[in-house]
């Protein structure tokens, strides 16, 4: 009964996870119903007529989420359009849950990924390199960059106590603002140009791309960087000191590992990661097959929506990429439910922070979901009350 049990409570948090979705859709079709004054207003008829209602109801609800689905599924346009949008969001994702597991709130990927893709785009369009090599160095750059970035933090964190998130904050305000200043110079400013955007990348320094698509290599880099991260955090020494430094850095130190080391190495690992994101950003190409060019909102918030990812996925590579690739679907699905069912594209960012809500707070689902908790009373052999205690 025992080994009945154990295997008992990995289902019941799939099918919370799975309960999470269903309610941040039905959450979801519930604002669309609301905010929309001439679906809402059939409601004024809901006694004398409930068809009105509901059809129109049904009709917003359901062209939104076919729109969202067809953006992003519905075909090899759409579903490379999705990898495109994860693959910085995985490599993003990646450093942050890196960072978790070392006992770190980085909260400066975007910072990171800022300098990664300032770097990676400046190597791209000023230098002049052979094929391949010409790639190679730019995203050996950018990803230096990004380490570089985040290991001020990770020294400022082990040198002289000084808090990451508030060091990372700062930087990302840094970053941000050494970018703006860099497009008003001549080493990054277009010539010709008054506006604050850089030259185009070379060919030679952009992702190769599947012809007349968005699947490009950054996505395969995206998984092997997700391989390397599992790898590197369960198979390796170096790994198994962050996961200790992260759970007890006491004991860590105890047992003869140096926290500061730890700590500078985590955090580099983590900022090479996310400017691995900034790099797929400056040379991930579109469907014209030229990356777009370097300019402030370029990266957008792929560092912020990174953090959200990271606690999706639990921190782990493979829940880091299946949440990548969810908000990378969502990303895509947006623009096409704003445009053929006149739903604003916004809803997708409340969509996926319904999602992050419910997964991370499985007793809010239980609470909705009454049966989940009969489920576990039966499991633990206890009985449900209000007040959380068996009689």
């Amino acid at each position: 009964m025992a080994e009945r049990r154990g295997w008992a409570v990995p289902w019941r948090d799939v099918l919370i996870t799975l309960l999470a979705f269903v309610l941040a859709f039905v959450v979801g079709a519930v604002l669309m119903v609301v905010s929309d004054a001439e679906v809402s207003s059939q409601f004024a008829y809901l006694f004398t007529a409930p068809s009105l209602a509901l059809g129109a109801s049904w009709d917003k609800v359901s062209s939104a989420y076919a729109a969202l689905f067809a953006g992003s599924l519905g075909g090899i346009g759409p579903i490379t359009e999705t990898t495109a949008q994860a693959a910085p969001l995985i490599c993003a994702g990646l450093g942050v849950g890196l960072a978790f597991r070392a006992g770190l709130f980085n909260i400066g990927a975007q910072g990171q990924a800022v300098v990664g893709a300032m770097v990676a785009a400046w190597i791209g369009f000023s230098w002049h390199l052979p094929p391949g090599l010409h790639l190679l160095v730019a995203l050996a750059g950018g990803v230096l960059a990004g380490a570089l970035w985040a290991g001020i933090a990770g020294v400022l964190k082990a040198r002289a106590g000084a808090h990451e998130v508030i060091v990372t904050i700062m930087l990302n305000y840094v970053a941000t603002g050494l970018l703006a200043f860099a497009l008003t110079t001549t080493a990054f400013q277009r010539p010709g140009r008054t506006d604050p955007i850089s030259p185009v990348v070379d060919w030679n320094a952009t992702m190769p791309r599947l012809e007349g698509t968005r699947l490009h290599l950054g996505f395969l880099i995206a998984l092997l960087a997700a391989a390397a991260v599992w790898f590197l955090m369960e198979r390796t020494t170096s790994g198994f000191r962050v996961k200790a430094v992260g759970l007890n850095p006491d004991a860590s130190r105890t047992a003869g590992m140096s926290v500061p080391s730890t700590t500078v190495l985590a955090m580099l690992l983590a900022g090479g990661l996310a400017g691995l994101a900034g790099v797929q950003a400056a040379l991930g190409p579109t469907v014209a097959g030229t990356p777009t060019p370097l300019s402030a909102g370029l990266v957008g918030s792929i560092g912020f929506d990174a953090i959200t990812v990271a606690l999706l996925g639990r921190s782990r590579p493979v829940g880091t990429v299946l949440a990548g690739l969810l908000f990378g679907a969502l990303h895509a699905g947006g623009l096409a439910m704003q445009s053929q069912a006149g739903t604003s594209a916004e809803l997708t960012t409340v969509l996926q922070a319904l999602i992050v809500l419910f997964v991370a707070a499985p007793a809010l689902v239980t609470t909705v979901v009454p049966f989940l908790r009969a489920r576990r009373a039966s499991l633990t052999g206890t009985t449900p009350t209000t007040g959380g205690l068996s009689s």
